[in-house]
């Protein structure tokens, strides 16, 4: 009987099982059909077909597909944004239909519903919604801020811009501002739209900034110039640098005493000369940073960087000395304490501060640890949530809404909708959701969302090992480290197959349409087409070639190759030493490019972390019961020293 009991109970936990799973299909086909009515223009039919969604996660975007376009329906646009106003969709709605209340001067009501907003079009309805509501002087204040951004504004500001004109605060002066504004933010069209508004004589001087703007080199020649002009010579100057460092320096150093500058101008102008000299790695870029009168974090950064370039020991310590406190605790920053306590003779102090950085899992803590001959640190401590945590989650309307539009292929609505959806949790609630995402098969919006919960230490969330076949044996065949191509793909598309970045770049290992019809040139294979790209058979096979040819045209170098393929070949040649060598943990850090910078730091110690999970000794780190699984790394091991060549002369 108890057998009987049991039997009964599972077939019927099965049987609802399979009735909520057939429920659930039902109305996902019925959302879509609801979909395809709406498109159609048969608000009947999608009316019925939506009243009985009501209980279905996707019924607000339903609803608010239709109120899109049915913005005059005021009661029904209410009632959807109190019922659903913790949803995304209540957010997307107000927005369309305070536009609708701004078209229509229904000011008072824009204002009633209006919440603060980053959408200029928005804002600008509502500077205007306070005017015209009897706050004058608001309205004219919020109108001369926006006014005083010098960006290019939408159309729906127009208004705005007349009523600010009409004012007694529009004056030459703010015209003036505007204008300039627009050219320190290289919105050419802005300034020539602004420059329509000054009086002739205005127009006059206007049309030699233009001028300046567009060919900087004019500042050079004797008598373009006035005295009175400083700000227009400091603006050349500034706009020549970015083409011909060393002669904006030039004109500057010897011609600013003839002009009239405000300090403040002199300043900004001092700090954008030191740091380009910086940048572009100039002798005089230490001595320039050094006499700037304000030093903020960019400035101590580029003046160490600066002092790295020179190799002058002295000078780094004392650009070491200008970090903040929380500043020196940095990875970065400790590593190079120590080289300088090193290169200085204090060798056990040096070895005291490199043997705490090794328990740091960081391209520093790995170069620490070779300094001392201490194992790698890898501190894998996975996250085990609570029993029916995920579930629970799961079961919120947030992330059930995500659900559905996964089921439904919108995956692009399906991300959107995430972000808003961890928007709302606190660090503890955010590696639910980011364990959650891992368990969907989401691992690039996984380790978002752990980052943002500010936890590292689960690493196989962090570093999925997917594609394992085509990584080694196209690794074998080009005879590179599998782990460094592993920790390419984790750095360029996080293993997300379908990957495509804002210029175009493809797939697994990011490559562009052209390079990848040269590589099949070069290969000797048949061009099939971008979507190729997208198979990871084809781009690993082409990525893993191309990191190979990177590292034949710098010389085997692991990390000139990889700032190569972040960067260019180009770059990367004009950023050698121009003679002898360099260390290369000094040019890795001198790198002019943020992104380049941390980009190397990263694929070379994500080469670290992925040959620990793949060795096979090691595999135990991956399992679920592997909380505290800090194995060292096997003597036979990749190390980064062994990635660190000098840096040679070009």
């Amino acid at each position: 009987m108890k057998h009987l009991r049991r039997n009964l109970l599972l077939c019927l936990i099965f049987f609802s099982g399979t009735v909520l799973a057939n429920a659930l299909d039902q109305q996902r086909n019925d959302f879509v059909q609801a979909e395809k009515r709406l498109a159609q223009g048969d608000r009947a039919e999608f009316m019925r077909i939506s009243a009985g969604l009501i209980d279905y996660p996707l019924y607000p975007y339903l609803q608010y597909q239709w109120l899109q376009d049915n913005l005059q329906q005021t009661e029904p646009v209410q009632a959807f944004l109190t019922a659903y106003k913790d949803t995304r969709y209540a957010g997307l709605l107000r927005s369309k239909w305070l536009g609708y209340l701004a078209e229509n001067q229904r000011w008072h009501d824009f204002i009633r519903h209006y919440q603060a907003s980053s959408n200029k079009a928005i804002e600008c309805q509502h500077r205007l919604a306070v005017y015209n509501t009897g706050d004058t002087r608001l309205g004219i204040n919020g109108a001369k801020r926006l006014w005083l951004t010098g960006d290019a504004m939408p159309k729906e500001c127009d208004a705005l811009w007349s009523v600010l004109m009409l004012s007694p605060d529009f004056s030459p002066e703010l015209i003036w501002q505007r204008f300039e504004l627009a050219l320190s933010k290289d919105n050419v069209a802005v300034a020539e739209s602004v420059r329509r508004l000054m009086s002739p004589a205005d127009q006059l001087v206007a049309d030699s900034w233009l001028q300046v703007h567009k060919k900087p080199a004019l500042i050079e020649t004797n008598g373009f110039l006035t005295a009175s002009m400083g700000r227009l010579f400091a603006h050349g100057v500034s706009r020549l640098a970015k083409s011909d460092l060393n002669l904006a320096v030039k004109l500057w150093d010897e011609r600013k005493q003839a002009f009239q500058l405000d300090e403040q101008t002199v300043q900004q102008l001092e700090r954008q000369l030191a740091l380009s000299l910086a940048r572009n790695r100039h002798a005089a870029a230490y001595h320039r940073l050094s006499q700037l009168l304000a030093a903020d974090a960019e400035i101590t950064e580029w003046k160490l960087r600066a002092a790295l370039l020179e190799q002058n020991w002295a000078h780094v310590a004392e650009a070491l000395a200008g970090l903040t406190a929380e500043e020196r605790l940095e990875p970065k920053w400790q590593y190079w304490q120590a080289r300088t306590l090193e290169k200085n003779g204090d060798i056990l102090q040096a070895q005291a501060v490199y043997t705490k950085l090794a328990e740091d899992r960081s391209f520093y803590g790995f170069m620490a640890a070779d300094n001392v001959n201490q194992p790698y640190r890898f501190a894998n401590n996975p996250i085990f949530p609570a029993e029916n945590a995920l579930e629970n989650l799961a079961n919120e309307l947030d992330f059930k809404m995500v659900s559905e539009l996964k089921a439904l292929n919108r995956n692009a609505e399906a991300e959107r909708q995430w972000w808003y959806a961890i928007k709302k949790l606190d660090k503890e609630r955010l590696t639910l959701a980011a364990k959650l995402a891992q368990r969907w098969h989401w691992d690039q919006v996984a380790i978002a969302t752990l980052v943002k919960a500010d936890y590292w230490d689960d690493l196989g969330l962090r570093f999925p090992v997917y594609y394992a076949d085509q990584v080694r044996n196209n690794a074998m065949l080009q005879q590179v480290e599998p782990a460094i191509v592993f920790g390419l793909i984790r750095q360029e598309s996080i293993f997300n197959k379908d990957a495509e970045s804002a210029v175009g770049a493809l797939g697994l290992m990011q490559i562009m349409p052209k390079t990848g019809m040269q590589i099949a040139r070069e290969l000797k294979e048949k061009w099939q087409s971008e979507q190729s790209l997208f198979s990871p058979d084809v781009n690993v096979r082409y990525g893993a070639f191309y990191y190979k040819k990177l590292l034949n045209r710098f010389q085997g170098h692991a990390a000139l190759a990889a700032a190569a393929y972040n960067a260019g070949q180009g770059r990367v040649a004009k950023w050698l030493p121009s003679v002898g060598a360099m260390p290369a943990d000094i040019w890795i850090e001198t790198i002019p490019f943020k992104e380049t910078r941390k980009y190397v730091t990263s694929v070379l110690a994500y080469a670290i972390i992925y040959q620990q999970l793949t060795l096979d000794t090691s595999l135990r780190c991956l399992l679920p019961d592997a909380a505290n699984c800090t194995p060292a790394i096997e003597k036979k091991g990749l190390k980064i020293k062994d990635l660190m060549l000098d840096v040679l002369s070009g």
